[in-house]
């Protein structure tokens, strides 16, 4: 590829670029517990609603709109556990919310893997599912529980190869990223937790 093919590259992509970046910046804020993850957080999610929805990967546009809520719940619960506890706290998970949880995503991921056939989406009843227990990951994220993370490296892996099959380069290696960031927050907030 000459330079003519690269910059041709960057300016066709710029916007699953832009969401790239912001998305690692929001997620690596995320691993370190620092409250300005969410504004970073909050932008990518809009950049990847449009480049999902240009895509039709239905299912991850409108898990975009979820994030966005999520972001800005999550922005609030953390900023009022700092204001109340002067830092993040990472939240101890109950192993009936856990199971819950699961099943929620289970329940989602038929209800939107029906949705996104009707609505000929790519790829329907995978990308449902990666969107439903995206879902519960972010809903964990927002509460601040350490399962967050394994539950995206999980998620994450799988969409790296959905992405792979959608011509979404940048966003599988987005992706590849996101798991080694995940492996890093279940880290960080395992040793947060142990200090308590």
């Amino acid at each position: 590829m000459n330079w003519n093919g690269i910059a041709q590259f960057f300016a066709d992509h710029w916007l699953e670029l832009a969401g790239t970046v912001t998305t690692v910046l929001g997620i690596w804020l995320t691993t370190r517990r620092l409250l300005i993850c969410w504004p970073i957080t909050l932008a990518a999610d809009v950049l990847y609603l449009v480049v999902f929805y240009r895509a039709q990967l239905l299912s991850d546009a409108l898990l975009q709109v979820f994030f966005i809520v999520f972001t800005l719940y999550g922005w609030w619960h953390w900023w009022r556990g700092v204001r109340l506890e002067g830092e993040v706290r990472v939240e101890p998970l109950a192993m009936s919310s856990l199971l819950l949880a699961l099943a929620a995503g289970a329940a989602g991921s038929f209800v939107l893997g029906e949705l996104a056939k009707r609505l000929h989406a790519a790829l329907p009843y995978l990308d449902a599912t990666l969107a439903s227990y995206s879902l519960v990951a972010s809903w964990w994220q927002a509460r601040k529980h350490t399962a967050n993370w394994g539950l995206w490296i999980v998620v994450d892996l799988i969409y790296i190869g959905e992405y792979l099959y959608k011509d979404l380069w940048l966003t599988a290696v987005l992706y590849a990223g996101l798991v080694a960031l995940a492996v890093l927050g279940l880290r960080d907030w395992r040793r947060a937790s142990a200090a308590a």
